[in-house]
């Protein structure tokens, strides 16, 4: 168990290297190009590669996950494995080719004839991916991570910046993407050797693990990017443009900062399956843990978009505020049940995803095109918002079939966190209108840090308060005092250290 929590932790701050340098560059990348392009270019660009996107997830195989389930593959395993992913990925290329004109005339729009053209050729190079790295992932080995993310991450930035700067185009996204997955490719091969053969000897060993999982990701492919469709066909690629800009932005920092943990629940729960016991305090500790960073982080990020958006993005992204408040608020309070997924992949239930998927599409479609209905733009968003609460709900009764807690075992241990993040969102909201009344000539950078400072403040007060008010239980609190302990511990020796050595 020791050995498993060390791997974990080792791996968990491999990850959080790579979040922190990936979303770093691509908080970056969205900034500068957001001043240099227009919605209607990032609205052009969203319509092909949702288009990719949904193809690709609804034909996605889920070899990887089905790898890292497999108790002992061997080479035959990888040969399948790559051999699929090849194949489906020409076919992929070759439809999205021949779809392509007739997609721009559905849009009315004959730029995006070419576009998709380029995309589906940089889809074709994710198909001949290295699967042999999902070696590394079941030994709970994640270095290659950060080598394969932050130098895709940074090659796609600095190729799409030279090229906006000189064109002003939208092709600096396009091509910024496909030489980034060209560079990742090749980069697949160095960081874990491998000669890879043609052969399908383990195709039905490894499609009985990922069968129910691949629906499952076709199923959310549509749930999650069948709105960005739909919004650029009414709405127009600008709106568009400010949708998807939007809801990135929304996601970029909740996810950056639980995915470290997140990332590791899958192969870290597959070795405790034969512990039922075990296997519930482990979900509930990272449950909790996660629970702890997303509520501030997320409902943060929304009460300061008012701000955040004029002073980074610009006036021309205004209409991505509201976009902004909504998604943010809907992704801190998902946490609660998102770990559901790598539960259910663990004890190899993933028929029991699919079905839970294939629900969630049925509320969402018709929430959200209701939302459309009476509110128009703005409409879906909320309608988005209902149906992601009704899929937590579903969530958190579908963890208490494959485990056991509760309801309440699942949402108790968080009340501290949920409080604490009200109590911070009043604060920011109330500093905001105050300054925006009084004539103090303060600058909107100001006005940022300020609101920031208090937020962080009133959490951080709020949390440790009721946490003694609690009598101290176990819970995030503690973990994360420890490991405050443990660095500052570690920290003060280092630093007498350095000054003695001067």
């Amino acid at each position: 168990m020791q050995s498993i929590r060390g791997r974990l932790a080792r791996g968990a701050l491999w990850i959080g290297l790579t979040r922190l340098f990936v979303s770093v560059i691509g908080f970056g990348s969205t900034l500068v190009l957001a001043r240099l392009l227009t919605p209607d270019d990032f609205g052009i660009v969203a319509i092909a590669t949702t288009i990719l996107t949904i193809v690709g997830s609804v034909t996605e195989l889920s070899l990887s996950a089905a790898l890292v389930q497999h108790n002992a593959p061997d080479e035959e395993h990888f040969h399948t494995a790559f051999t699929l992913n090849g194949m489906r990925a020409v076919i992929i290329a070759v439809a999205l080719s021949l779809a392509a004109w007739p997609i721009a005339g559905l849009y009315a729009d004959p730029r995006l004839g070419p576009v998709i053209l380029v995309v589906a050729m940089t889809g074709l190079l994710s198909g001949f991916f290295n699967p042999k790295l999902v070696v590394m992932t079941r030994d709970l080995v994640f270095w290659q991570e950060f080598a394969l993310n932050v130098s895709q991450k940074l090659t796609g930035f600095v190729v799409a910046a030279v090229i906006a700067l000189a064109y002003q185009s939208y092709w600096a996204l396009i091509l910024g993407s496909s030489i980034a997955q060209l560079l990742n490719l090749v980069l697949s091969y160095a960081v874990r050797p491998y000669r890879p053969r043609f052969g399908l000897g383990r195709a039905r060993e490894l499609f009985s693990f990922s069968i129910w999982l691949s629906l499952g990701q076709g199923v959310n492919a549509l749930n999650w990017n069948l709105d960005k469709l739909v919004v650029g066909y009414i709405y127009g690629q600008a709106s568009l443009g400010t949708y998807t800009v939007g809801d990135n932005l929304a996601a970029l920092p909740t996810r950056e900062a639980t995915l470290p943990i997140a990332q590791t629940l899958f192969p870290g729960f597959s070795r405790m399956v034969d512990d039922p016991e075990r296997l519930r305090r482990a979900y509930l500790r990272a449950q909790r843990l996660l629970c702890a960073i997303a509520f501030p982080i997320g409902f943060g990020f929304a009460a300061a978009a008012p701000i955040v958006v004029p002073l980074t993005l610009g006036p021309q992204w205004a209409g991505a505020t509201i976009v902004i408040q909504v998604i943010a608020s809907v992704i801190a309070l998902q946490t609660l049940a998102t770990t559901l997924q790598p539960l259910a992949m663990a004890l190899g239930q993933t028929q029991l995803l699919f079905g839970r998927d294939l629900v969630n599409l049925f509320i969402r479609v018709p929430l959200m095109a209701l939302g459309m209905f009476l509110g128009g733009f703005p409409g879906i968003l909320f309608g988005r918002a209902g149906a992601a609460a009704v899929g937590t709900v579903i969530n958190m009764h579908l963890v208490q079939q494959l485990t056991g807690l509760s309801l309440y075992e699942q949402i108790a241990g968080n009340i501290r966190p949920l409080a604490s993040s009200v109590a911070m969102v009043g604060v920011i909201l109330a500093l905001q209108s105050y300054l925006a009344e009084t004539s103090l000539g303060v600058s909107t950078f100001t006005t940022l840090t300020l609101v920031g400072a208090a937020g962080a403040a009133t959490f951080a007060t709020s949390a440790v308060l009721l946490w003694f008010m609690a009598r101290c239980p176990d819970g995030p609190e503690r973990e994360i005092s420890e490991a405050l302990r443990y660095a500052v511990g570690r920290a003060v020796p280092l630093i007498f250290s350095w000054r003695s050595s001067r």
